[in-house]
Formats: structure tokens, sequence, C-alpha cells
């Protein structure tokens, strides 16, 4: 029973992957222009969490609602756009709505993923959402028990997170922990992620250099942090399952340092970001922005104002997704990725 459970889940995702994923790509590679791979709708920007790093977490700002919420959709659809990925805040702040949402964007064949916290995400809801049709459960959590400044701790959700896991062979769905790195969290990034390959499912990690209420990497800890990304490079060689690159987590040490050779990023072509209003922007680091980018429905994207932008900003961001987007647009890079993987399975790992 448990090997045709294997079987027919295997049969959802790659059906899922090559409808989504695949096609999308191989379109936005022929055609060009403005052809998102990635729609990133913010539906909330509230949250039931503190995060001193958090740099998209604002009460006093309306979440989306149900009509700009399925315009959204219906746009992204049509430009060719199957990948939504909710953000937030805390999407789970309004369960209601995203599973309404989800439920929609799922039935016009979109891969829809969701970013939690988890502290929300109970059983019940789990089931609901998986009924609804997510594809992709992106849990937020930095270290194995509560710290200061870091409230995002297995210890809080683990019973949430055992029920995910659990049922994934039901619902076809993936799961994936998304770790921050910051000053006070080394030891605990390496205990996440052997956990996370003891539950196999697979990994992210975002460089938490400086932001609000928590300071840079001091040059004395600079050397730990090394250490950490080399382990992390290691396991990554090794198959073990990380959306970044070997070259992503070894260019945080540049970053780390200053800064790192500006990369071909793909915002405002190929990912773009749906405002809770239903505003426009290319990117999460210019959600913020003043520039007007249009709305659902009229993008206003400037090629040569994007190429500027790219050059100037692409240096000191280091967005995983649009970092991870850019290398599937590097066809060498796809051709080592596909290689390495292919070895991978012969050697049955």
């Amino acid at each position: 029973m448990q090997a045709q459970f294997d079987k027919s889940v295997r049969k959802i995702r790659y059906r899922r992957f090559l409808q989504c994923w695949v096609v999308p790509y191989l379109r936005s590679r022929i055609r060009g222009g403005f052809r998102p791979i990635l729609g990133c709708v913010y539906t909330d920007l509230k949250c039931n969490l503190e995060c001193p790093y958090c740099q998209s977490h604002d009460n006093s700002v309306p979440g989306m609602d149900e009509d700009t919420g399925r315009r959204v959709v219906d746009w992204l659809h049509a430009t060719g756009c199957r990948v939504v990925g909710l953000m937030g805040g805390e999407p789970l702040i309004r369960t209601a709505f995203v599973e309404q949402f989800v439920r929609y964007a799922a039935g016009k064949g979109c891969y829809v993923y969701l970013p939690t916290n988890g502290r929300l995400l109970t059983p019940d809801v789990t089931d609901r959402l998986a009924d609804a049709g997510v594809a992709t459960f992106n849990v937020a959590i930095d270290c194995m028990r509560e710290k200061p400044g870091l409230p995002k701790a297995l210890e809080h959700v683990r019973e949430n997170f055992d029920h995910l896991v659990k049922l994934q062979s039901r619902y076809g769905y993936t799961v994936f922990l998304s770790i921050n790195i910051t000053r006070f969290n080394l030891e605990d990034v390496r205990h996440l992620t052997e956990f996370s390959r003891e539950n196999a499912i697979g990994t992210a990690y975002h460089l938490c250099e400086s932001s609000r209420g928590h300071t840079p990497f001091r040059s004395e800890e600079l050397g730990a942090v090394d250490e950490l990304l080399d382990y992390l490079i290691d396991r990554n060689r090794a198959g073990w399952a990380m959306v970044n690159s070997t070259e992503h987590l070894r260019a945080m040490k540049g970053l780390l340092r200053g800064g790192v050779a500006p990369w071909p990023c793909r915002a405002g072509r190929n990912v773009v970001v749906c405002r809770t209003d239903g505003t426009l922007a290319p990117c999460y680091p210019l959600r913020e922005s003043d520039d007007d980018w249009g709305t659902v429905g009229c993008a206003k994207f400037d090629a040569c104002q994007l190429s500027e932008l790219t050059q100037q900003c692409s240096g000191s961001c280091f967005s995983t997704v649009a970092y991870m987007l850019a290398n599937y647009y590097d066809i060498r890079r796809v051709a080592r990725e596909a290689s390495a993987q292919a070895v991978r399975r012969l050697r049955g790992r």
C-alpha cells in the first residue's frame, strides 16, 4: 500500500513540476519579454510574531480582499504564470481567505506554495489547505528552541510540523524549512539541516547580515559563518535537498565581506510581486518603492530601467528565490545541475 502511495505522490509532483515550472519556463525562453514564472502575492503584511530582522511586517496595512485576490490569480494565469507564492507577514493570519485563495488558484492549474511560521498551521488547517490544493508548504524555522529575537523555534510548532510531514503521502504536497542565518543561531542551522534530512524534506537558507534589531556579523565571527556555509555546501554536493545552489551559498561569504559580483536578476521579467492592493513591483526588496510599475492587468515594467536596477542592486541584494531563478536562465548551469542529478540517481542517493 505504501509503495502505491509513493508512486501516486511522485506522479502528482512530476505533473505539477512539468506543467507549472518547465512548460512556462520553456515558453519564456522562446518568447522573451514579460513572462513571469513566479508570482509572489502579498495577501497580508500582518503577523503573529515579532522577528527583528523581518522587513515585511506591518499590522497597519489592510490585507488583500477577495476581489483583488481573484483578479491577481486571473491575471497571472493569463500571463502564462503557473507558480503562485503567498507572501506575508504571516498569510495564515486570515486562514479562511487563504484557503479560498488557494482553492481558486489551484483550480486554475496553479502551483501554490505557502510560507508560514507554523504557529497557526494546526492539523485541521493543514488538512483544509492540503485539500484546497497547496503544492508546497515552506515552514520558517530559525532555531530548535526559542532564543531572544528568534521566536520561530521548532519547539513551538513540533506537533503541527509532524502532522504536516505525515500527510505528504496523502495529498502529494512537498515541505521544506526556510532558515535564516543570523549571528545567534549558527549551530541551530546545522541541527535544523540534519533534522530536515531525517524527515526527508528540503531546506532553503537566507543570510541576515544586518537589519532592524540584528547587528551585522562581526569580523571575528566570519570564520564561524564560513565553516557553516562550507558544511552546507558539502551537504548540498552530497545530494541533500536544498533550494540554494552551491554557488549561492559560496557567494554569501562575499556578501558578508561587502558585496557580491552582479548577477542576472530576472525581477520584473520572470518574477513579479503583487501587493495587497493589486499594485505591482518587480521583486521583494522593491516592494515598498514609490515607483509606478502598474497594477494587476496593466504592468508597466521597462526593460531599460530593470537593467539599470539590476546593475545597481544585484551586488547587495541576495534573494534566494530570485538567485535560484536566475540560475535556470544560465544554460550551462542547467546542464551542470541536470548532470549532477543524473549522477546522484545512478549512485542511488
